[in-house]
């Protein structure tokens, strides 16, 4: 039921299609993300009607705490409990575990609360302090039950900076627990994606793409891209990693990131990408424009009648000025969030419809230069 399709390329830059059972997926795509079954301030409607989403993103992380298994299995799935008919894919909540699974003692020490073994992940839920236990077999099991139509391994993220040796055995370590995921998967229609780790040691993310890519996934994702390193990096090692992947398997940067560092991921071969920056900016008044980034929250737009991007077709930008958008923000109204999040996330969807249009035209690079160009032209 899983199938990538390969349309037509300009330079590295790739027009595709993804087939799953929830339906079709034209890429470059962007995701916005769902973490705990639902994308925040943002109902099914809005993704469907005002941001015309394709496919959303939960974590599997946050859903085996809350709502939890039981519940899970209950509704048959994600897609029947959320009421999104549409493709979902699942991180395996690999990151999450490293990332919020640290507490602090009452002296203000920092103390680690996981144990990584070869086996798998122990790790304090971020939630009520409880021990659980994630080995891939049981990650691959957890989003079996969610239903996703994409899932992720298990995998070790590591963080940034890290030496040399700790990023080898991370990678190596992955590509161990990614075997044991295939083994363990089960369903046919679910997609098994391979992560790419290696931090920014570009002899690592070769060993760790070629050792990948001999486990044949259905499609690969590079992780660790988006963990505080320099830009330069981020670019330097994903154009590493597209340079030795198959054209026919689709290729996905995770959590990523601004729209410039999604053309410029484009522009190196990536086809799906996902971050919290729309949604989390959304929230906090920071709105993504062509002309650039702005704090509708500033005391300029307090009589400003335009909309927040002429060049937008979102419902917020048909129907609000600047000006009551910042008075919303302002007061803290509940509103002011959901028609942030609808514009930013339309923004983002626009912004992929526009790639794919010019990929197909021929015309990707120019449309860069001159989307840049204008994007950057108030800095």
């Amino acid at each position: 039921m899983f199938k990538f399709q390969l349309i037509k390329k300009e330079g590295n830059a790739r027009l595709g299609k993804i087939y799953t059972p929830h339906g079709e997926i034209e890429t470059p795509i962007f995701m916005p993300v769902g973490t705990q079954g639902t994308v925040k301030a943002i109902t099914v409607k809005h993704l469907e009607e005002d941001i015309k989403a394709q496919i959303i993103l939960g974590n599997t992380y946050h859903l085996y705490l809350r709502p939890g298994l039981e519940v899970l299995k209950k509704f048959n799935g994600l897609h029947n409990f959320s009421s999104w008919k549409k493709p979902i894919l699942t991180d395996s909540g690999g990151f999450q575990v490293f990332s919020l699974s640290i507490g602090k003692e009452k002296e203000g020490k920092q103390k680690a609360q996981v144990v990584v073994t070869e086996e798998g992940v122990k790790f304090k839920s971020h939630l009520d302090g409880s021990w659980h236990f994630f080995t891939p077999e049981f990650v691959v099991e957890i989003q079996e039950i969610i239903g996703s139509d994409i899932m992720m391994p298990l995998d070790e993220c590591p963080p940034y900076p890290c030496s040399h040796q700790y990023a080898k055995e991370s990678l190596e370590r992955t590509v161990r627990w990614l075997k044991r995921s295939k083994q363990a998967k089960k369903n046919p229609n679910q997609a098994l994606f391979g992560i790419i780790q290696g931090s920014v040691y570009e002899d690592l993310r070769k060993e760790s793409t070629l050792k990948t890519v001999e486990l044949d996934m259905d499609g690969y994702s590079i992780g660790g891209l988006s963990v505080g390193e320099p830009k330069e990096f981020m670019y330097s090692m994903t154009e590493v990693v597209t340079s030795l992947l198959p054209e026919n398997k689709p290729r996905y940067l995770m959590g990523v990131g601004t729209p410039e560092d999604l053309l410029e991921a484009i522009d190196r071969g990536i086809d799906m990408f996902d971050c919290v920056i729309p949604t989390r900016n959304g929230r906090n008044g920071t709105l993504f424009t062509h002309f650039g980034k702005i704090n509708i929250k500033s005391a300029k737009y307090k009589f400003d009648d335009t909309p927040v991007d002429p060049l937008c077709d979102c419902y917020t930008c048909k129907n609000f000025s600047k000006g009551y958008l910042r008075h919303l923000y302002n007061a803290e109204e509940i509103t002011a969030y959901i028609l942030g999040t609808i514009h930013n996330l339309r923004f983002y969807l626009k912004l992929m419809e526009d790639v794919r249009n010019a990929i197909k035209n021929e015309s990707f690079s120019i449309f860069k230069k001159e989307f840049l160009d204008l994007y950057n032209s108030n800095i």
